[in-house]
């Protein structure tokens, strides 16, 4: 009879997970009974930090959820930095992790990896925390884990199993399959919706990436409103080189401006946060008036209501829109895009230039490739004014939870589910030295990751900040390896260059070696 280990492993098999990451230990070890026997594939990082970093990068490359098996205590803590990523961008992200044995828990006995309640602390960050205290709990647990990735606003959810529970026959445990679908639009919001945006002059669509799913219907609908589009950080890569794109931060002065003159604005599956809409601290951004809200989350909706609020997936609420909006003689949408677009390209500094320039050598140089950002300058500025040339392929961590040391293990994650498309790691030298060890991970799972490392000898966005503000600088100063040496230690090949000038064909190079390859670039 299977163990409830094994039981585990065919029941995620079920549900079509196909890869995990994790760290095996003494408190897992039952978990992995039956995995070298399964079709999944198991990849450890170097730190269960990585772990579900790698599980993000994974769903927002495979638009599966990512799974994580880490131990109890530890472990887990050591993922909660990446569930908290995760949430914040609405990731499907299932971790796994075990707890000490049921008779032991809270009592504060001091076994090993012992915590005094290790699932109320999960459930503060997590969508769902569980505990499975049988074997016939396991199926309901993950189905209602799999229910909220395909019907609801995604993000991590946690089901810890007690070490005592693990070993238990499980016998034939059936998988509970979710026919759930995702809310839709009411026909009578769509009308009203479609009113508003139809008598509209100079109407503006707002996308995030809540829309990174409906490419397709984003661009029909503004066509055929002749409105400007404008991109936050998570859903570049839409309506690539299209007109009517302006892919410019909405917490840009010219953008605002765009969006205060618009008499009516449809925003798609973004969340108005401040590091969208507010990343100076200003507080110059405004809810527009006039507003259409999409978006699958009833309590985001809540938070910052529009005129006419409508929950559903995104893209079967523009589908319904496009249905029902006669077409539009607006005021030259286009023109309106490009003027916005030119304004706040040209709004930037010589140095946020010269380093999307860098971000934008790497794109031309690699066409269709994926970018995983860390919070790094280039990100900064790319995050500020760039257009990407794949829908979901630029992402980073510089928005949102802003987690240091994301783009190594999420680039990897994301290698592996889009074998074939070339990934880059864009990060920094000091983001890189808090997953520096992920490098070796990378080679042994052989994703072809380019590691492109920003090395300007510290955490130099910080100086700044701090000398903005009259603090003089301290602690911003980490002094780097030779990341060249520490590659090539792993056997990855490495090259550096002086500057960004070189930078398109160096990647073009890293991407010839047909695996794990990274280039330095020293900055001044």
């Amino acid at each position: 009879m299977p163990t409830l280990g094994e039981a585990l492993i065919t029941l995620l098999e079920a549900h079509g997970v196909d890869l995990v990451f994790g760290i095996p230990g003494v408190h897992t070890v039952e978990l992995y009974r039956g995995l070298a026997r399964s079709k999944i594939r198991h990849v450890t990082p170097r730190h269960e930090q990585g772990a579900g970093f790698m599980a993000d990068g994974y769903a927002r490359a495979s638009g599966k959820p990512g799974v994580a098996f880490v131990i109890t205590g530890p472990g887990l803590l050591n993922t909660l930095t990446a569930m908290g990523q995760a949430r914040a961008d609405s990731i499907p992200m299932l971790v796994i992790s075990g707890v000490n044995a049921r008779d032991t828990l809270g009592k504060g006995l001091g076994h090993l990896h012992e915590m005094p309640d290790q699932r109320a602390l999960t459930a503060e960050l997590a969508l769902r925390s569980t505990r499975i205290e049988t074997p016939e709990d396991l199926p309901a647990a993950l189905g209602e884990a799999f229910r909220v990735f395909a019907s609801e606003r995604p993000g991590p959810v946690h089901i810890e199993i007690p070490t005592d529970v693990m070993a238990l026959p499980a016998g034939d445990l059936e998988p509970v399959l979710s026919n759930a679908a995702k809310p839709k639009a009411e026909p009578t919001q769509i009308a009203q919706a479609a009113a508003l945006l139809a008598g509209a002059r100079q109407p503006l669509i707002l996308a995030g990436g809540g829309a990174k799913g409906a490419a397709m219907e984003l661009r029909a609908l503004a066509e055929k409103l002749d409105a400007p589009v404008v991109l936050t950080t998570n859903a570049r890569g839409l309506l690539h080189t299209h007109p009517l794109l302006v892919p410019a931060a909405p917490s840009l002065s010219v953008v605002r401006d765009l969006m205060a003159k618009a008499d009516a604005v449809l925003a798609v599956g973004t969340e108005f946060g401040p590091t969208d809409y507010d990343m100076y601290g200003d507080g110059g951004f405004k809810v527009p008036e006039n507003l259409v809200r999409i978006d699958i989350d009833r309590e985001q909706l809540k938070r910052n209501p529009g005129r006419i609020d409508i929950q559903a997936d995104s893209a079967q609420a523009l589908g319904a829109l496009l249905a029902g909006v006669p077409k539009v003689s607006g005021e030259n949408g286009a023109e309106r895009a490009k003027a916005a677009a030119q304004a706040a390209r040209a709004a930037l500094s010589p140095l946020l230039a010269s380093q999307l320039g860098a971000v934008e050598a790497i794109r031309d140089a690699l066409p269709g490739s994926i970018i995983v950002g860390d919070s790094t300058q280039t990100i900064y500025a790319a995050n500020l004014f760039y257009d990407h040339d794949r829908p979901g392929g630029w992402f980073n961590a510089a928005t949102g939870f802003g987690a240091l040391g994301y783009g190594a293990p999420a680039a990897i994650g994301a290698a592996l589910a889009q074998p074939d498309v070339p990934v880059v790691c864009l990060t920094g030298d000091g983001g890189l030295q808090f997953v520096l060890a992920e490098l070796g991970a990378a080679l042994e799972a052989e994703a072809p990751v380019i590691f492109v490392v920003w090395n300007n000898r510290g955490y130099r966005e910080i100086e700044t900040s701090m000398r903005d503000v009259g603090v003089e600088p301290v602690g911003v100063s980490p002094v780097p390896p030779d990341f060249t040496l520490i590659a090539k230690a792993y056997g990855m090949a490495a090259e550096r260059i002086e500057g960004a000038d070189q930078l398109g064909e160096a990647v073009k190079r890293a991407r010839t070696v047909g695996r794990a390859a990274l280039v330095e670039v020293m900055v001044a």
